[in-house]
């Protein structure tokens, strides 16, 4: 699906097509701009880019700033991804990988930088990868209210694949194989499908 040269994500609500019909039926010149603004501001928000990855490593698995990565007591590290509205909020797989569950959780609509945001509606995912399993979050946000979903229980995926999308601001967790530490730090902004989150192989 594209619009003027744009790639839109798969889960794109219908109602995108009606807010550029919207600007026709003003006669006023600064709302009709104002109008095809915001039009052009929600477009660029489902944009769906193609990517290719810098490295044969795990991906991260959305674009946004590193705001946790840490290590659990089990040697687990987590790694939290948090997109504002204006990234891609195309959710992509960090390897290669089969899905052995996929559960959605009801839940609050917290900001999803706050640190109690793991209370908020939730999706959340279990692979199976060469690597060991890989769990992964998405979490909805303050405006987020809907997770969409584009993958099934038993699915292989391939590695920077597309597995869903969240609907504005929100948050992704990846919860790595033991003994796999991080590449990235907090505070470092990531590309979804191409950074790299860890090498494979590490110790």
């Amino acid at each position: 699906m594209t619009r003027s040269g744009i790639r839109l994500a798969r889960g794109t609500p219908a109602w995108l097509a009606l807010l550029w019909l919207a600007p026709v039926a003003v006669r006023r010149a600064p709302a009709r701009l104002a109008l095809l603004a915001l039009a052009a501001a929600t477009t660029s928000f489902f944009r769906d880019p193609e990517r290719t990855p810098a490295g044969p490593g795990l991906l991260a698995p959305a674009d946004g700033r590193v705001t946790e990565a840490t290590a659990g007591t089990d040697g687990r590290w987590r790694v939290s991804v948090y997109l504002n509205l204006a990234d891609v909020h195309v959710t992509r797989a960090p390897c290669d990988a089969t899905v052995l569950s996929r559960r959605h959780h009801p839940g609050k609509h917290r900001p999803a930088f706050r640190t109690d945001s793991h209370t908020n509606e939730r999706v959340d995912w279990l692979f199976a990868t060469p690597a060991g399993e890989v769990a992964l979050t998405q979490y909805a946000g303050t405006l987020a209210r809907r997770i969409v979903a584009h993958r099934q229980v038993g699915d292989r995926i391939g590695r920077g694949e597309r597995i869903g999308l969240i609907r504005f601001g929100s948050r992704v967790d990846v919860l790595l194989p033991a003994g796999m530490p991080p590449l990235v730090e907090v505070g470092q902004r990531v590309v979804g499908g191409v950074t790299e989150l860890v090498a494979l192989g590490a110790p």
